[in-house]
């Protein structure tokens, strides 16, 4: 599908969206669309690879043909027929497709009831969500679909006015996606939309599940980069990336595609996210991706806590480590730094960070489980820079331990939860230059209606800045360590990187001389014109 068609697709489901919300908020009514879209791809995706394993056995009915049997979908009609033979066929699928989707929850029989505004749809679709969260997958989806109250009061005052209102929804949903291809990356990108269009009408609360695609787009590209030799190009390979305060997942399938598209592979994904409706929207994220449920782990809890069991390993040599650590988490979060975590082995080296601001907790977390090799690429609000106190201690040991790479500066408002300008803090366990690299890219966007937007151009040389880490006036500068130690290891970038405009040198003898000549000719036109008056009678000029 071209990306004008991808476009459009997005826009389609967005107007349709925003015609059916109704008195439910944005965010509430986001939580059905998406659900919908992800089961709309997880029955295409399975009823095509059914059709593979099964060949000619597949039964060949038309629509028409098939609803007057009473089935709901041709593989229903084939589990009928086929009864003894449905659990050789579910483990073929579990091993190919890697999950199961029993025939009556299908989206093809989902919509079907829509259209018929078939009585039943609420409870079958109730079912189904919770035949997908415990049955489907291999891995146990619990609580996938929790935020989807199919009982909720939005929808309806009753079972009757809800199952009506689904039916609605359900109904165009369906006929907005039929004009479209539905292959793995266009309901993905899709769903990328909706996500985009749902943040920019939260406003602040987007800063809790999406990051706007120009910044992951830097993170990512950097990321992906040979961590310790950057100019030789992409990575063929990570054996992981972590992300965690993960959100939608977004920032993570953006690394992934862009080892796709070099044509490296990512080994495994891993992912933590606190709140527990953008938790379900990054699995759902990652499964509507192609992403096998193999491939990924999606954690519920957190991170400032720690209380991901597989991060709390303290055998050294269990201890996990990821190639490339990615992160957007929450601007200046307050937090309760406590004696017992003044003692864990991911803070007690450099210190805790101050109860009003959690950013460089959650960047020591990162950074503990960094590998050696790996390379850490984290949007922060810009006072880490330079504030005082416990930051100024952890960021001064960062320094003097050679793990702050390079500080890039990007323009404000970017994003939709806050209008403030944010920085992305590279770091690494192992550098190799022995000075930092600042970036000063906040003069470089383009502005819209409602936010400020990096361009294809804009992201490229910041990541060609980096990767080659080039010098360039008022753009980007290698700063050495001893110059940082003379400014008490303050980052400040406008310290080391002004994009203001020196003054002009004025030439006084230049202005002299053309005052002179001014004044020449001021007395030569008064004289003329003095002249014209003496002929007609009139009073002269002094």
């Amino acid at each position: 599908m071209t990306e004008e068609k991808q476009k459009q697709l997005g826009k389609t489901l967005w107007a349709i969206a925003d015609q059916l919300r109704g008195a439910m908020d944005a965010d509430d009514f986001r939580d059905y669309m998406l659900a919908f879209l992800f089961l709309r791809y997880l029955s295409d995706n399975y009823e095509a690879a059914a059709k593979k394993e099964l060949g000619s056995d597949y039964p060949d009915i038309a629509g028409d043909v098939l609803r007057e049997t009473g089935a709901s979908t041709p593989l229903q009609v084939w589990y009928e027929e086929n009864l003894s033979d449905v659990p050789a066929f579910e483990k073929q699928m579990r091993r190919k497709a890697h999950y199961v989707i029993k025939p009556q929850f299908l989206w093809s029989n989902i919509a079907q009831m829509a259209r018929t505004h078939d009585g039943e749809l609420l409870g079958v679709l109730q079912d189904g969500f919770r035949h997908i969260e415990t049955e489907s997958f291999e891995s146990t989806f619990a609580g996938l679909f929790s935020e989807i109250d199919l009982s909720s009061t939005k929808l309806g005052k009753g079972y009757t006015e809800r199952n009506a209102k689904l039916c609605t929804i359900i109904q165009k949903i369906a006929e907005g996606l039929a004009a479209f291809s539905t292959d793995v990356d266009t309901l993905g990108d899709a769903y990328e939309y909706l996500i985009g269009q749902f943040a920019a009408g939260s406003g602040k609360k987007a800063g809790e599940f999406y990051t706007p695609q120009q910044a992951s787009d830097v993170l990512s590209a950097i990321v992906t980069l040979d961590s310790q030799e950057p100019r030789t190009g992409v990575k063929q390979r990570l054996d992981s990336v972590m992300d965690f305060a993960c959100g939608s997942g977004s920032l993570l399938l953006n690394v992934r595609h862009r080892m796709k598209a070099a044509g490296g592979t990512i080994g495994r994904i891993y992912g933590q996210e606190k709140n527990i409706t953008t938790y379900n929207l990054a699995r759902m994220n990652m499964l509507l991706h192609g992403v096998k449920d193999t491939e990924f782990e999606i954690f519920h809890g957190d991170t400032l806590t720690n209380d991901w069991e597989m991060l709390r390993e303290l055998n050294p040599a269990k201890k996990p480590a990821f190639d490339a650590i990615v992160a957007n988490p929450p601007f200046s979060y307050r937090w309760e730094p406590t004696e017992a975590l003044a003692d864990d082995v991911r803070f007690k080296n450099h210190g805790l960070a101050p109860k009003s601001a959690a950013d460089f907790a959650f960047l020591l977390h990162g950074f503990h489980f960094l590998k050696p090799e790996g390379v850490m690429a984290i949007i922060l609000p810009h006072g880490v820079l330079f504030r005082g106190g416990a930051e100024e201690r952890i960021r001064t040991k960062l320094l003097k331990d050679g793990h702050i790479d390079t500080v890039i500066g990007l323009p404000s408002n970017l994003f939709y939860s806050t209008g403030i300008p944010v920085c992305i803090l590279v770091l690494k366990k192992c550098k190799k230059p022995d000075d930092v690299l600042f970036i000063n890219a906040a003069e470089n966007f383009v502005k819209d209606k409602r936010q400020n937007r990096l361009t294809e151009e804009h992201i490229a040389k910041i990541v060609r800045t980096y990767q080659f880490r080039e010098e360039e006036p008022r753009y980007a500068r290698r700063v050495p360590m001893d110059e940082i130690e003379k400014n008490d290891f303050n980052l400040n970038i406008s310290r080391y990187v002004s994009t203001a405009q020196a003054e002009k040198e004025v030439d006084l003898q230049a202005v002299h001389d053309e005052l002179v000549e001014l004044d020449k000719q001021i007395k030569r036109a008064k004289q003329k014109h003095n002249e014209f008056l003496k002929e007609l009678g009139l009073p002269l000029l002094p």
